[in-house]
């Protein structure tokens, strides 16, 4: 993805584990401020947006995280990363979809970071990513 001229990079951060409800929601809190910051850069300049967070994981692959407009997680979870499917499940009981987007109700979201906490390696903000939103949704 060309990368537009004023427009700030965001950058990888490694994973620090999270101390229970009270942590995941400063982490979500803070990200969503970090999101928003990238995205209002993205719109001035003229930039299409598909966001989310990325979290590379310990053993392999990722998963795209993104919240609709009307509160539902997508999560895309990569071919490398479907070992992952019966935390993202037990997390949040919801049962694998068929395909790699997975579609989550957003009042699991605390229960879903703190299933993946001693799993994720680093995160990184997404400014443009398919989230399976063109048909698949």
């Amino acid at each position: 993805m060309p990368h537009p001229p004023g427009l700030a990079e965001s950058t990888e951060r490694p994973w620090l584990l999270l101390n229970g409800t009270d942590d995941a929601e400063i982490w979500i809190a803070n990200s969503n401020l970090e999101l928003k910051f990238y995205l209002e850069q993205a719109s001035n300049s003229g930039m299409a947006t598909g966001q989310g967070i990325c979290f590379e994981l310990v053993h392999g692959g990722q998963i795209y995280l993104h919240t609709t407009s009307e509160g539902v997680l997508l999560l895309d979870v990569t071919p490398e990363a479907e070992w992952i499917a019966p935390i993202i499940t037990a997390s949040t009981h919801t049962a694998a979809p068929r395909g790699q987007i997975w579609i989550v109700p957003e009042d699991t979201l605390i229960q879903l970071i703190l299933g993946l906490n001693s799993l994720i390696a680093s995160s990184s903000i997404l400014l443009q990513h398919d989230f399976g939103l063109v048909q698949r949704y």
